[in-house]
């Protein structure tokens, strides 16, 4: 009990620190981020496609907890929807619609598995079967030293969302042992998710010889039937200054924020390494919480949750590839090992 008060004051105390402290300091001795970006990055028409894969075997080859993850995300820029945008610009204080908002789309699948997958019956005090099967709308803005993600995602929990299918055909294909236990993953039921971030992305910068280094801290939340969390957050990244209008690869939530957006010209190479720590305080996970509204395996979740992350891009004109090893701290009482797990995005710019 004394533990699980220490975390949720930590996450509330991180959380209250990067607000206060960063945005008020960022900036603090030259032009906004918003100025500083060249117009023909903010009036670009580029769309870029990335499809990420993340998975434990790229890690720590476990296969269990949250075992897979796969979103394709289409983001151009300037491309808008005057719905969506008009409900955000309507309904959300924090989100200012100009020239440079733009809207994603994406489709994925997340599967998640208890440790021993050959247990016909699962342990009921392991993490249950479950798959989420959705696609998402995410539109962002760039205002002064800012920016604002919102995304809406719409999708299925339970045998619906194919998880058994698409496992069971994953392995059959790589030679190994079958899962035996999703008779018992939870059941189908709609899942609504509204996320809300803001990422300063140039709080702290500076150039460091022919290297830019910047430090980005973020905070944001997310409401929802399939989660409920506040988060907060900061990414490191070096690029060559040559090619310092990278952004983060693209990424399956609940993670570090991401677009897949690169500006590098064709036929030139570049590079940047990244690394970020996010803390959630975690309100509902049905993954862990089962279903909203009928019995369904379940099991205590913890409240605080801990995202460390490290990676690379390397870009040739307009096609980039990104790895990101990923560390996840213990999500529910009882699980043996934080969970560590990798990314690999594709992304190509038209």
């Amino acid at each position: 009990m004394k533990m699980m008060l220490l975390q949720r004051s930590f996450f509330i105390f991180f959380l209250i620190s990067l607000t206060l402290i960063f945005p008020q300091n960022a900036y603090a001795q030259g032009q906004s981020f918003e100025d500083r970006l060249p117009a023909e990055i903010k009036k670009s028409d580029d769309a870029f496609l990335t499809l990420t894969s993340e998975n434990d075997n790229y890690g720590s080859g476990a296969d269990q907890d949250y075992t897979n993850g796969i979103r394709m995300t289409y983001f151009k820029r300037g491309m808008r929807s005057p719905f969506l945008v008009n409900l955000a610009d309507k309904y959300i204080p924090t989100f200012e619609v100009n020239e440079t908002t733009s809207v994603s789309y994406s489709v994925g699948q997340n599967l998640y598995t208890p440790q021993d997958t050959q247990a016909a019956i699962p342990n009921p005090s392991d993490r249950p079967y479950a798959a989420f099967l959705y696609g998402s709308a995410s539109f962002s803005t760039l205002s002064d030293n800012h920016i604002d993600d919102v995304e809406l995602t719409l999708g299925i929990v339970g045998p619906a969302a194919l998880g058994e299918q698409t496992q069971r055909t994953v392995h059959h294909f790589l030679g190994v042992n079958e899962p035996q236990g999703w008779d018992y993953q939870l059941e189908n039921e709609p899942g609504l998710i509204v996320s809300w971030q803001r990422q300063w992305p140039e709080a702290y910068a500076t150039d460091i010889d022919a290297f830019r280094f910047r430090v980005m801290p973020h905070i944001g939340a997310t409401l929802g039937n399939v989660y409920t969390y506040g988060s907060s957050g900061l990414t490191l990244q070096l690029t060559p200054k040559q090619f310092q209008w990278q952004g983060q690869p693209s990424r399956v939530r609940p993670a570090m924020p991401g677009n897949g957006f690169f500006a590098v010209q064709d036929n030139k190479f570049a590079w940047s390494l990244f690394a970020g720590v996010e803390g959630r305080a975690i309100g509902r996970n049905i993954f862990l919480d089962g279903n909203s509204f009928e019995d369904s395996p379940s099991v205590d979740k913890k409240y605080g949750v801990a995202d460390a992350s490290a990676g690379v891009s390397l870009t040739y004109g307009r096609t980039q590839i990104s790895y990101t090893l990923n560390w996840r701290s213990r999500e529910f009482e009882g699980q043996d090992d934080p969970s560590i797990f990798g990314a690999i995005s594709i992304g190509r710019r038209f």
